[in-house]
């Protein structure tokens, strides 16, 4: 690179604060990589462990590298791998035991694109007969596998686009796209060249390199833009390689990424559906790394850098052509233009090249624009109200943990479907099998793995104890030890839902001083102004997150979900005999109509399902109400119904209305019980148990 003017390198230097500013920075940027690390973690153990299913689910894109911001919105990238196949490069990778598929490159695909053969389960050799209607025998005779077959297993919401099932994910949810992919252990023939390509930095390193060949690539169902056979063809993936590479990085490299992408949004995303992509940024990115010396990636010196990659894509953009960093003849922008969204995008990239750093100043995302002209002395920072860097560092630390304990009871939720079964006994003997499968995560796997295992089981425990007792309370109205060894190992699980889980069961055996007890600790536990909802059993908007809780979440690791994060308390019909009689209508909530307005992620609506905090109080109401302690009975009742009121992120608002209702028929108040259930009406109209309260309730009042 060239020497840099003045400007530039103030402009550069400002710049960089602004990032720094809206959480582009060194602390967020590894605190959002270990969060998604653990989250895919935590999802891997969980697949493998309800069916010993040869499952992973990998998170790339921007939510693992760190590479976006609360502005950008990014979407979550998840790539889940089935291992039963085994795509191998030559007969010698076969392997007994896999459905083995042949990876096949010639003159009819596209490069960085594949074929896969179907072989034989016995012997190394070509499958012969067509097996069902995801393969297709082609004009050489070879059994190929089509890359639809996954599409009849798509997710309900789920909408296809390219490779992935893409689920929006509604105001305040970030979107998810999810691919299905097959593992290869070898290294692509075509991307071999690579590992010994060696640029101007001496990066990648041979440890990247040998990283990359050691794990292999993925194989996923979508066909290049000029395809002969898109029906036939799989893109090769890197997707480990790439996200490794771009680990390596240093801020400032990230930080020009981050500015690309915001680039991109802000002056390239008007052209209709075809458009840069930002992966096309972040491979131009690598590029312009590999040809530069190290020492140019500095703070100084990032409004320079921003200006060579924005010099490349615009050659690749007049040439058509962006090379794939890992397999250069994978031109990425082949048949993705029309000749005049072209022509316009290469207009817009010479105005944003020659605004030489104006361009900037009209980027509204993040407020980076108006932040950079204060940093400039071009507005004054009283007039303008922008997050200060603490509170945007504080917003990112509170959402990271916010998701990492909805992946905590979204996992433990799978794992409770995939094991309750009808018969009690057989759910029992399955959730020791998925503890026994935690424990030894835990004894034999990786630093990750252990900790992810750690925030799991809790919940599991918890539920294994309440089955048990509940298997005992329906024969004797006894709690045997062992249930109660199970519920003190899951008490830590988070802020309340464990204790109140063990105050259910003590509560439903009669036991009321120490359920009492019981809940009092709970209370004393709870910080009321740190304290966050989770509730992962359906999606919708969060409005507003305590201040205190993103200062904890900021401050600590993913360890705070134990004291500042309330998950909703769950009861499956394994349970029941756990459940106060109020509860359980909850199990019982759908008619034959109801059940056609339902989605396959609501199976919760068949358990019993309550946010922790009104649970608390109702729980409190009906325990001094067999202790006849009135005065504390009241106020129990009163807190209630203020938190249904003011607690503005639960959940199950409708389920605490259902049990508040109950509350004011047993004050001998039918209007009010009337009123909370017809609340609870609007909040959930249908697949809500506030109609048979209400049909109960006019049959009694009749």
């Amino acid at each position: 690179m060239y020497r840099i003017p003045d400007y530039q390198t103030n402009l550069s230097l400002r710049l960089s604060e602004v990032l720094d500013d809206i959480g582009v920075n060194e602390r967020t940027l590894l605190k959002m990589r270990r969060s998604a690390l653990l989250q895919e973690t935590m999802q891997t153990i969980t697949e493998r462990s309800k069916c010993n299913k040869r499952l992973s689910v990998h998170m790339f894109g921007s939510s693992s590298e760190g590479t976006t911001t609360v502005g950008l919105h990014s979407d979550k990238d998840y790539l889940l791998c089935k291992h039963d196949n085994n795509v191998i490069m030559d007969y010698a990778e076969w392997e007994p035991g896999f459905t083995n598929l042949l990876m096949i490159q010639d003159n009819t695909t596209s490069p960085g694109y594949c074929l896969l053969q179907q072989l034989r389960d016995d012997v190394p050799l070509p499958a012969a007969h067509v097996l069902d209607k995801n393969h297709v025998r082609d004009a050489s005779g070879r059994v190929l596998l089509k890359n639809t077959l996954f599409r009849d297993i798509m997710p309900a919401g789920g909408v296809y686009h390219g490779p992935s099932w893409a689920r929006q994910g509604g105001p305040g949810i970030k979107d998810t796209d999810v691919v299905p992919a097959f593992h290869g252990n070898s290294w692509p023939y075509e991307a071999r060249a690579w590992l010994d390509r060696q640029g101007i930095g001496n990066w990648p390193t041979a440890d990247m390199k040998r990283f990359a060949v050691n794990n292999g690539c993925f194989v996923v169902p979508v066909a290049s833009k000029v395809s002969q056979n898109p029906e036939l063809e799989w893109r090769i993936s890197t997707s480990q390689a790439e996200r490794c590479l771009m680990f390596s990085l240093n801020i400032t490299q990230i930080r020009c990424y981050v500015l690309m992408k915001m680039i991109l949004k802000t002056f390239l995303h008007h052209a209709g559906e075809s458009h840069i992509t930002s992966f096309m940024c972040k491979t131009i990115l690598l590029h312009c790394i590999e040809n530069t010396h190290s020492n140019a990636w500095q703070e100084n010196n990032l409004f320079t850098c921003l200006s060579c990659c924005l010099h490349v894509l615009y050659k690749c953009l007049q040439q058509e052509n962006c090379p794939h960093f890992i397999t250069p003849r994978n031109n990425l922008m082949a048949g993705q233009f029309s000749p005049e969204v072209k022509a316009l995008l290469i207009e817009r990239m010479f105005h944003l090249i020659q605004s030489e750093g104006q361009a900037l100043l009209e980027v509204q995302i993040d407020d980076l624009g108006q932040r950079l002209q204060i940093k400039l002395n071009m507005l004054d920072p009283i007039a303008e109200n922008i997050p200060s860097k603490k509170e945007n560092c504080l917003i990112i630390s509170g959402g990271l943990l916010r998701e990492t304990a909805r992946i905590i009871t979204r996992c433990s939720s799978k794992m409770l479907l995939a094991t309750i079964q009808n018969s009690p006994v057989t759910t029992v003997q399955n959730l020791l099998n998925v503890l026994e499968n935690y424990q030894r995560c835990y004894r034999e796997g990786s630093k990750l793995e252990q900790r992810a295992s750690s925030l799991i089981a809790p919940q599991v425990c918890s539920t294994l104890g309440t089955v048990i007792a509940s298997i005992n309370i329906q024969t004797n109205n006894t709690i045997p030890p062992e249930a109660l060894t199970w519920l003190s190992a899951g008490l830590n699980s988070d802020a309340a839902s464990g204790r109140l889980k063990l105050a259910s069961v003590l509560y439903s055996v009669g036991y009321m001083v120490e359920t009492e007890l019981t809940l009092g600790d709970i209370v004393r536990r709870y910080g009321f102004n740190n304290v966050e909802p989770i509730c992962e059993c359906y999606t919708f908007p969060v409005p507003t997150v305590l201040k205190r809780f993103q200062e904890l979440a900021y401050h600590q690791n993913e360890k705070a979900v134990r004291s500042v994060c309330a998950f909703c308390v769950r009861f499956t019909p394994a349970e029941i005999h756990c459940v106060p009689q109020e509860l359980q209508y909850e199990m019982f909530r759908s008619t034959q109509d109801d059940l056609l307005y339902r989605e396959l992620t609501d199976y919760w609506m068949d358990w019993a399902v309550v946010d922790s905090l009104p649970y608390l109080y109702f729980l409190q109401y009906k325990t001094y109400r067999h202790l006849q302690r009135f005065d504390d009975q009241h106020q129990a009742l009163a807190k209630l119904a203020r938190t249904i009121e003011t607690t503005r992120n639960l959940g199950h608002r409708e389920t605490a209305l259902n049990l508040l209702g109950q509350c004011w028929e047993q004050e001998n108040q039918p209007n009010k019980a009337l009123l909370c259930y017809m609340m609870s009406l609007k909040v959930r109209e249908r697949n809500n148990a506030a109609r048979f309260h209400i049909c109960r309730l006019l049959a009694n009042f009749i």
